[in-house]
């Protein structure tokens, strides 16, 4: 279990590959339509917190109320996820999204929403996705075969970000002329294209599980026994860990970059976001397009060191300029080791635990941002923010070399 399986060479077969299944075509159109949506919502519910309140504090607040769930409710989801069918679960998550949206759009086109109404909408679809991730991640498997798999993810991660760069741009275009309550309703329309989508595909039923024969901590130990007894799963995960608690909070401490170290204000903010996005985007379609290739844990270890070094060239910059190039690589190396272990773990992982260790995959990989932030913060107080960010990009640099120094397998997953 703890090798992929290499029964034949990998070729690469181009850069749209996985777009052979129906599926995944139906799947990815309803994605960018809904994520282009949900970025929307996104710079809207940001701008409401912020034109209510008028405070960074409740940013934070509404962040953490729509992260928190992840923590708690994920690996509930992954069991979830392996229990009943896939597909019907992702419909009702894209339905309970759909009406957040449209109650939040109703409330702030009414004149009557509040810093709390957010709060609570937050903290409910932060529940939604906590089942929403580990299904949709285990999904796309079902839809691909393991032959296309990697391919599939990096594309999935080139419409996350593509859409990421669309959506905040509609948005500020659309809070101008028509108001925030614009890209609330929106974003809930957006949700029918998936839910069309999941509607027209076929896929066969293989688990013949209930989720009336639901045990929850049983269900759970026996997801922890097999990851802890699959040594490369374990390091795996335990290294997307690392990255997500040390490596990628950088970005929550841009605003700083921008007006106290670069000097650039609130215009050049937006300018290292983008570069940033860009250099995503730019990794996901390198990745799907070199996705057919074996020997994965290579790409792996050289994303982390990638990631790692330009991360602590860009906490010591003062260069606008050279901050920029770094973020591109930063964005490249971020999106190419974590699209390529979620591709190596679904291989590894045999179909009936799917669910539940992609959602120990999303609770490291979504939920340890916030405690990197805190620690961040924290330490930020006491050294500097360069200081930090340094500190812990060398901490993911020294995690990334000496685990695959350790374990030369890894190299050839």
């Amino acid at each position: 279990m703890d090798r992929l399986p290499h029964n034949k060479p990998f070729s690469r077969r181009g850069l749209f590959s996985a777009f052979k299944h129906r599926n995944f075509r139906l799947f990815w159109t309803g994605q960018i339509i809904s994520l282009t949506g949900t970025w929307m919502q996104a710079v809207g519910q940001g701008w409401l917190v912020f034109k209510l309140t008028n405070s960074p504090f409740y940013l934070g607040v509404v962040g953490t109320a729509g992260s928190l769930p992840i923590l708690f409710f994920s690996l509930f989801g992954g069991v979830v996820a392996d229990r009943i069918n896939k597909r019907i679960l992702l419909i009702m998550t894209q339905v309970a999204s759909m009406f957040l949206a449209l109650f939040l759009a109703i409330l702030t086109s009414l004149g009557i929403a509040n810093v709390w109404h957010v709060i609570i909408l937050a903290t409910f679809l932060g529940i939604v996705n906590a089942f929403d991730v580990p299904g949709r991640q285990s999904f796309i498997i079902e839809m691909v075969g393991k032959e296309y798999l990697l391919n599939a993810i990096a594309l999935n991660s080139a419409a996350f970000n593509g859409a990421r760069i669309i959506g905040p741009a509609i948005a500020g275009v659309l809070i101008g002329y028509l108001g925030i309550a614009a890209c609330f309703y929106i974003n809930a329309i957006s949700f029918v294209a998936v839910i069309i989508s999941l509607l027209r595909m076929s896929i066969p039923e293989t688990q013949d599980k209930k989720i009336k024969n639901l045990n929850i901590r049983h269900d759970l130990l026996e997801g922890f026994r097999f990851i802890k007894s699959e040594t490369n799963i374990y390091y795996l995960i335990a290294l997307v860990a690392i990255t997500s608690l040390f490596g990628i909070p950088y970005i929550t401490f841009m605003p700083i970059y921008a007006q106290d170290i670069l000097k650039i204000g609130p215009t050049g903010l937006g300018i290292l976001m983008g570069f940033a996005g860009v250099g995503a985007f730019s990794g996901a379609m390198l990745l799907a397009f070199r996705a057919d290739i074996a020997e994965r844990g290579k790409i792996v270890a050289t994303a982390g060191i990638t990631l790692s070094v330009c991360l602590i060239i860009f906490s010591l910059s003062k260069n606008p300029v050279i901050s920029c190039l770094v973020l591109i690589f930063i964005g490249m190396g971020m999106i190419a080791e974590m699209a390529t272990v979620n591709s190596i773990l679904q291989i590894l992982v045999p179909d009936a635990l799917r669910g539940r260790v992609m959602s120990v995959y999303t609770l490291f990989f979504l939920g340890m941002t916030p405690v990197g932030n805190l620690l961040i913060g924290i330490l930020s107080r006491h050294i500097g923010t360069q200081a930090a960010i340094a500190s812990c990009a060398s901490i993911c640099l020294f995690v990334t070399i000496a685990l695959f120094w350790r374990r030369k397998e890894l190299w050839s997953l």
